[in-house]
């Protein structure tokens, strides 16, 4: 049973988040920002109108967010107050303190999120190491964990190009995940993913080590600017492979994008290369090439601006994106992230998706601090 201290503590809470995310101001400019889309040539000009419409939905999903919070909070007060009187059971209460705590911490989480590219959809891409079919396995399970994550928050996943392993697994795969601040929370799995187990491929069944490297960018839209320099583009064809119809492997569909990319501060040349195998059509795998590297381009810039900010805060901790980040024990039962020490003994549930609870320790030790 809850205490009129735990009660106390969530009301506070509350009250700062209504502070920090200044849900009167943002209550009239929605109001403001509604009145436009009435305008009889609202839909003339399309794409300021889908950016005005994504305006006006982040702000209710601000409000509505806050709402619920309060709403819950609320409720935990009047079940507390019943109990009292006998009229709800201590388990109800705790039930009630529960559904007001995680609405309270899902918006508190969101509120770390304000940087510009938080707020997108993202890309990963998934490398098997050195292993073999060790590895390939290793690089497929990773894939089904974000995927069965993307699944359980209602983000849409596009898979752009795969490449099987030579007996089992997969040697890389990219894959889009397009919803609202899908690159603020996965931003977190960034960097080397390593397994321990008795490895079903091992004949003697030894306990073997795999890695994986995880890569997440951010999924530029056409709202953000990003400079590609068309005489460094070249381009490659070829068939896409896999299970299919007709036009499987008989017509060239796959694109290969190969781009020279030129670091502007080192002078440093680097070849971008981005297959697309997504769709039937080759000019739409062209196109989806082409926002891929927009937003390669877009988080390479982003790193820089982020390195140049660590070199300012020096106090604060680093965070390698090349490192091992995490480490998956299966026979111990253990799957430990290195950077935050959050660990957890649900293996299986991790491996279906669960690893919100490393999320949330990585947010909650790196993420900007509400100003």
């Amino acid at each position: 049973m809850i205490t009129a201290e735990q009660l106390k503590a969530l009301q506070d809470r509350v009250e700062q988040l209504h502070r920090y995310l200044d849900i009167e101001a943002k209550t009239m400019q929605l109001a403001e920002e509604q009145i436009r889309t009435q305008d009889p040539s609202f839909w003339d000009d399309r794409a300021r109108a889908e950016e005005q419409m994504k305006l006006v939905k982040g702000l209710e999903k601000w409000i509505n967010g806050y709402k619920e919070a309060k709403s819950m909070t609320d409720e935990l007060q009047l079940a507390f107050e019943f109990y009292k009187d006998e009229m709800v059971t201590e388990e109800e209460v705790d039930e009630a303190y529960t559904r007001a705590l995680t609405s309270i911490e899902d918006l508190e989480l969101k509120n770390m999120l304000r940087q510009e590219e938080d707020a997108m959809s993202c890309v990963v891409k998934i490398n098997s190491g050195a292993g073999g079919t060790e590895a390939q396995d290793w690089a497929s399970m990773l894939m089904r964990m974000y995927l069965r994550y993307a699944e359980a928050n209602g983000y849409k996943t596009t898979i752009a190009n795969l490449q099987d392993g030579d007996e089992a697994g997969i040697k890389t795969v990219t894959f889009e995940v397009e919803g609202d601040m899908a690159y603020g929370f996965l931003k977190s799995e960034n960097g080397v993913h390593r397994l321990v187990r008795v490895s079903p491929y091992n004949a003697q069944g030894k306990r073997m080590t795999s890695f994986a490297s995880v890569f997440v960018t951010p999924l530029v839209d056409d709202t953000i600017e990003v400079y590609v320099d068309p005489s460094k583009i070249s381009w490659d064809l070829f068939r896409s492979g896999g299970a299919g119809g007709q036009n499987v492997n008989k017509v060239e569909t796959g694109v290969r994008l190969r781009y020279q990319y030129v670091d502007p501060d080192t002078g440093e040349e680097e070849e971008i290369l981005i297959e697309n195998t997504e769709s039937r059509k080759q000019l739409e795998n062209r196109e989806n090439a082409m926002r891929l590297l927009r937003s390669q381009l877009y988080d390479r810039e982003l790193q820089k601006r982020k390195a140049a900010q660590a070199k300012i805060e020096a106090g604060k901790k680093k965070i390698e994106w090349g490192s091992q980040i995490r480490s998956y024990v299966f026979d111990d039962r253990r799957v430990k992230d290195h950077r935050t020490n959050f660990q957890t003994s649900d293996v299986n549930g991790v491996m279906d998706g669960k690893i919100d609870g490393f999320i949330k320790a990585y947010l909650m030790e790196f993420a900007e601090n509400p100003e």
